[in-house]
């Protein structure tokens, strides 16, 4: 999913394909220590985090395996095919920056990837309006108070008519705007240093783990087996779910915040209060993206500002085929309204409602079909992506932080170093348990 969708207007059209040998500058290639560990571990969940660390087991040759709740692997990295004349991702589907831990993949692979350089209206007051008469550039202010986008906003002056603007800034974080907390969303900002661009893959984000990541450590994936309970009260890690129980000797644990707010795994003993805190301050909302396929592309590359959909986009940017598709990036309470429509039949008329009353009924005289993603429906991933919470403080390090040197957190919600909400930041956090697991172990 999208980090930076609001950019500034006028932007030049779509740039020609890049190759990787000349789009990335040098990467941070990171080199993991020799160790003499020789145990078993365990990884729970096989989303970007999960299968990266995987991945790095096997190049030190430390038995391991995965074990993956839902019948699919890849967690928030999916793949739709057959729906248009080109693949789409139906969740992470934009490389954020060039200078990050998956870059090395994309190189490595040579990996089709496009600028996205792409044109966006506003629908303002009723109409589409090329930029705004007034500046939404507020939420960079280091020195703003622990407030929500949303208050913070009002503060400023940007009263109703910006509301879903605002919230269109709030939901390429992830969350509704009376959520998100502008003092720590700006101090995690602070460590960015991914890049600022974005890109698009001409085949899907996905098909870089699966073709590049996957196939070394597929025989180590245990597809639909929920864990149900972890024991670490002795020497020993007992793993418990629905048909077999395993043993470890450390284990990381990569599935979604949402999962670890929900205790529907049990922990023995129970983790601290300081811990289950932690976990409750990382923020994961409602979300969703529906495909609109249409015979014609009436629709700008990117409309910001819907009432329904705060964020519209074109998915055929960065593609090679030639069908009209249109996005609709759904976070926070729009997500939460749609979902409780209670059909995706329903989601969709909402939609193409919408639509037709900015392109005056256009939508519905060229629709052809949709697909809806509904990730809070997913029971293993329940929303979207984490984002920082009013009164946040250090969650994401005190949730990130091992235990017993037996019990070690990955996933994109751990990522301290503001590369949370990313394919990156996963990966980087499933490196860094990897790293603590090899440097902690005199085993």
């Amino acid at each position: 999913m999208r980090r930076e969708f609001l950019k500034t207007a006028g932007l030049v059209a779509l740039g020609a394909f890049l190759a990787p040998n000349l789009a990335f500058s040098s990467c941070r290639k990171k080199k993991l220590p020799d160790s003499n560990f020789k145990g078993k571990v365990i990884i729970i969940g096989a989303g970007a985090a999960g299968l990266y660390a995987g991945y790095l087991l096997k190049s030190k040759n430390i038995d391991f395996e995965i074990l993956e709740a839902s019948p699919v692997y890849g967690g928030r990295l999916a793949r739709l095919d057959g729906f248009a004349d080109y693949p789409i991702d139906l969740g992470a589907q934009w490389l954020h920056g060039k200078n990050n831990i998956i870059a090395d993949l994309i190189v490595k692979s040579k990996t089709k990837i496009t600028l996205d350089e792409s044109n966006q209206k506003y629908w303002f007051k009723n109409e589409l309006v090329e930029s705004l008469p007034q500046s939404v550039d507020i939420f960079e202010d280091n020195g703003a108070p622990d407030k929500s986008f949303k208050e913070f906003a009002i503060d400023k002056g940007l009263g109703d008519d910006y509301k879903y603007i605002i919230e269109n800034i709030a939901g390429d974080e992830g969350a509704a705007a009376s959520r998100l907390s502008v003092k720590y969303r700006n101090i995690e900002e602070e460590n960015w240093n991914s890049g600022d661009d974005d890109y698009k893959f001409e085949q899907t984000f996905f098909e870089v783990f699966d073709k590049n990541i996957v196939p070394p450590i597929k025989d180590k994936i245990q597809l639909n087996t929920p864990v149900t309970e972890i024991d670490y009260s002795g020497n020993q890690i007992q793993i418990k779910t629905a048909t077999t129980n395993y043993v470890a000797d450390k284990i990381i644990i990569t599935v979604p915040i949402t999962v670890l707010k929900s205790s529907s795994i049990k922990f023995v003993p129970a983790l601290s209060s300081a811990k289950t805190d932690a976990f409750s301050k990382i923020g994961m909302d409602a979300g969703m993206k529906v495909f609109l396929k249409f015979s014609t592309a009436f629709y700008d590359d990117n409309i910001i500002g819907g009432k329904i959909c705060a964020a519209y986009a074109n998915e055929k940017v960065g593609k090679s085929g030639n069908d009209n598709v249109l996005l609709a990036f759904i976070m926070g309470e729009q997500a939460e309204q749609l979902n409780a429509l209670g059909s995706n039949q329903a989601i969709v008329n909402s939609l193409l409602t919408e639509l037709d009353t900015i392109y005056q009924g256009k939508a519905t005289a060229n629709f052809i079909k949709a697909h809806v993603q509904n990730w809070t429906a997913n029971p293993y991933i329940g929303g979207a992506y984490s984002y920082s919470t009013v009164g946040m403080g250090n969650a994401r390090k005190d949730s990130a932080t091992a235990i017993d040197n037996k019990l070690f957190f990955a996933g994109e919600a751990m990522n301290i170093n503001g590369h949370h909400q990313t394919v990156h930041g996963a990966a980087e956090t499933g490196y860094n348990a990897v790293l603590q697991l090899l440097t902690q172990t005199k085993k």
